[in-house]
């Protein structure tokens, strides 16, 4: 079992910064990969960025140039910084955890998820 938290969204004008942060916590030993994907009302959870165990970078063509995606493996934390930020990006922000190294995309293909962090960007 993998345990992950979510922290550091909040309320941010159009145009600002944010970083969020994904702690793991459990079977960390196991190389997964990390995602994360957004949510917002009334529509379904959309990916965002993730990064396979090996190191390697995806990100949805929405938020590339604009959003990085890092991990720390020592603090076994995964972060997603946001810059340039726009309306568009309202939504509750997951991270999760995958171990097959393949569809990094979808969602279903994640075994564990976050609770969730509200990222909120007031235009």
């Amino acid at each position: 079992q993998v345990q992950l938290v979510e922290s550091g969204g909040g309320l941010v004008q159009a145009g600002g910064a944010l970083r969020l942060s994904c702690a793991a916590s459990g079977r960390t030993s196991i190389s997964y990969g990390m995602g994360w994907f957004r949510q917002a009302p009334g529509k379904e959870r959309e990916f965002v960025a993730a990064m396979s165990w090996s190191g390697s970078l995806y990100y949805a063509n929405s938020v590339k140039g604009r959003f990085t995606i890092s991990r720390d493996n020592a603090k076994n934390t995964v972060y997603l910084q946001m810059n340039s930020l726009k309306a568009e990006d309202t939504a509750v922000y997951y991270c999760g955890a995958k171990g097959a190294s393949s569809y990094y995309h979808l969602a279903y293909q994640y075994e564990y998820w976050g609770q969730g962090t509200q990222v909120t960007v007031s235009s």
